[in-house]
C-alpha cells in the first residue's frame, strides 16, 4: 500500500519557488532544500524529482500566476493606451518598492541559466511571449479604438516596452532608482505618442 504524502505538495512547491527566487538556482542546494521545505530528501525527490525539475516548476508555477495578472490587467474593457501606461509604470514601482531586491524569478532565470539550460530558456522564452503577447493584443485594441496611430507597429512597440520592462527588473535588483527607472520608461513610452 501506498503511504500517505504527510505535506501539501502545492505549499512545498510554493516554498521552494520562494527559496530559488530569493537564492537563484546554483545558491540553492538540496540540503537548503530539505531544511526549507520541512520534507526529507526521499519525499522530495518521489514528489517533485530532481533539483531541476523541483526548479522547472516553481518556475512554471511563477509563470502561471504572473501571466494570469498580466493577461488580466491588458485585456479590461476601455481605453487601452492607458492600460498599457498604468502596466509599465506598474511593473517599475513593484521593481522599485522590492524590499527584498529579489527582482522577478524569470528574468533572475535568464540571467543565471538561459544560456547553459536549454529548458530554462524555454520557459523564459515562454514567459516574455506571454507578457508580448499581451502588450500587442492591447496595441492592436488602441489602433483599433483610435488611441495609436496606424502607422505605429504594435508588434515593435511590445517588444520595446518588453525589453524595458526587463532591463528595469534586473536594474532595480541592483540599483533601485526610481528616478532613472522611471525617466527610461517614460521615454519608451513615448512611442505611443
Amino acid at each position: 500500500m501506498a503511504r500517505t504524502k504527510e505535506f501539501d505538495p502545492d505549499a512545498v512547491l510554493q516554498r521552494a519557488m520562494d527559496l530559488f527566487w530569493e537564492r537563484g538556482y546554483e545558491a540553492t542546494s538540496l540540503a537548503d532544500l530539505v531544511e526549507h521545505l520541512g520534507i526529507g530528501r526521499a519525499s522530495l525527490y518521489a514528489t517533485f524529482g530532481s533539483k531541476h525539475d523541483l526548479y522547472l516548476a516553481a518556475m512554471r508555477r511563477y509563470l502561471r500566476d504572473s501571466a494570469a495578472g498580466f493577461v488580466t490587467e491588458l485585456a479590461q474593457p476601455g481605453p487601452a493606451l492607458p492600460a498599457v501606461r498604468a502596466f509599465v509604470a506598474g511593473w517599475v514601482t513593484d521593481a522599485v518598492t522590492d524590499s527584498r531586491r529579489r527582482g522577478c524569478l524569470v528574468v533572475n532565470a535568464a540571467v543565471e541559466l538561459s544560456p547553459r539550460d536549454p529548458e530554462v530558456a524555454r520557459q523564459v522564452e515562454v514567459s516574455w511571449s506571454v507578457v508580448e503577447t499581451a502588450l500587442v493584443s492591447c496595441l492592436l485594441r488602441a489602433q483599433a479604438q483610435g488611441e495609436l496611430a496606424v502607422d505605429k507597429d504594435p508588434r515593435a512597440i511590445a517588444h520595446l516596452l518588453l525589453v524595458v520592462m526587463q532591463g528595469v527588473r534586473v536594474f532595480a535588483r541592483a540599483a533601485p532608482d526610481a528616478e532613472r527607472l522611471n525617466a527610461a520608461t517614460r521615454l519608451a513610452l513615448a512611442a505611443l505618442d
